[in-house]
């Protein structure tokens, strides 16, 4: 089967287009025929492994010191086919179309993939995919959409409060702002320039644009705000939150100092964690999709063959909501 394998740590260019042995599943496991996954700006970080000390050395114990070992294929969102089903698997079968991701075991840039029935923690897992998508659309739900989600319930989201949703136009922006609609927020989203008419086509009551404006001026206080890619500085958006509001931290370690401080002096709750996603939050959103309440936007799509230049687009910053990669089976992806 055709792959992207991950040579080292680097630039986009370390990423290779091969031929690997096609998997066979184990008795638990499925075998999925991917027709979609996606490249996210997580996938790049990792790749490059351009991170604080504090990410980057647990990653290298993981993966690989010098260089990726045990997972050489990248990606971990999917969505595609069941070609076949190990002998002990009860929930799925052949020809089932699912959606989900394959965790930090990773390996979704690839033609197929074996993965357990039953995940553990950090295996991702899979669910039916929603009858309203495409593949490629139900591709971009399983990082975005459950990271969104998890953090929008930690933060127990009320209608009728007032969130911030800073690095809004990104994979777990998009749906965050239709979430927090959904659960009856008044929404102010904040990026650059070329996504702000995205943002407001999706639900968002307010836009800013953070390279002509800086919200904590604005005097809006909000009850909630959720800082997806680690920007926000506590001291200047101290002002900006209700005194017992809730910030929410998609990228915690970039903040953690600052956010304990807060945490401890003052009635602000600082949520500070990485989202594990279940099968459970994919069926959530599922039916979400189903009922026409939240949808994915899709920037640039790619072919498998060209990941490279995926990952360096994804770099620049500019994508709006997802970057879709297509592999082959061209009769299957639309």
């Amino acid at each position: 089967m055709k792959a992207i394998v991950w040579t080292k740590y680097g630039p986009p260019e370390v990423l290779q287009l091969q031929e690997v042995e096609k998997p066979i599943p184990k008795d638990d496991e499925i075998l999925i025929r991917i027709y979609a996954t996606t490249v996210t700006a997580g996938d790049c970080e990792l790749r490059s492994l351009k991170l604080p000390i504090i990410m980057s050395l647990p990653l290298r114990i993981w993966i690989g010191f010098l260089k990726p070992k045990g997972t050489t294929i990248p990606g971990t969102e999917l969505a595609g086919e069941i070609e076949a089903v190990g002998k002990d698997v009860t929930l799925f079968k052949e020809g089932d179309q699912v959606f989900g991701a394959a965790g930090m075991a990773f390996g979704a840039n690839a033609e197929y993939i074996c993965l357990p029935e039953r995940p553990g923690d950090m295996e991702g897992g899979v669910a039916i995919k929603p009858a309203t998508m495409t593949y490629e659309e139900a591709a971009t739900v399983p990082f975005g959409g459950r990271d969104a989600l998890h953090f929008l319930r930690q933060g127990n989201i009320q209608s009728g409060q007032k969130i911030l949703i800073n690095g809004a136009g990104g994979s777990i922006g998009t749906f965050a702002v239709q979430l927090a609609k959904h659960y009856g927020a008044e929404v102010t989203a904040v990026d650059s320039t070329g996504k702000l008419d995205m943002l407001l086509s999706i639900g968002a009551d307010q836009v800013i644009d953070y390279t002509q404006e800086d919200f904590t001026k604005s005097g809006e206080v909000y009850d909630v705000i959720f800082d997806v890619i680690g920007k926000i500085s506590f001291s200047r958006s101290n002002r900006s939150i209700e005194p017992n509001g809730t910030y929410l931290l998609a990228n915690p370690i970039s903040q953690m100092i600052q956010g304990l401080w807060t945490r401890m002096t003052s009635g602000k709750k600082v949520i500070m964690q990485t989202a594990a996603g279940t099968i459970g939050d994919l069926i959530f959103l599922r039916g979400l999709i189903e009922e026409g309440k939240i949808n994915t936007v899709i920037d640039r799509r790619y072919p498998l063959e060209q990941i490279v230049e995926a990952h360096r687009y994804v770099e620049t910053g500019e994508k709006k909501g997802n970057v879709v990669i297509t592999v082959g089976h061209n009769d299957k992806t639309e």
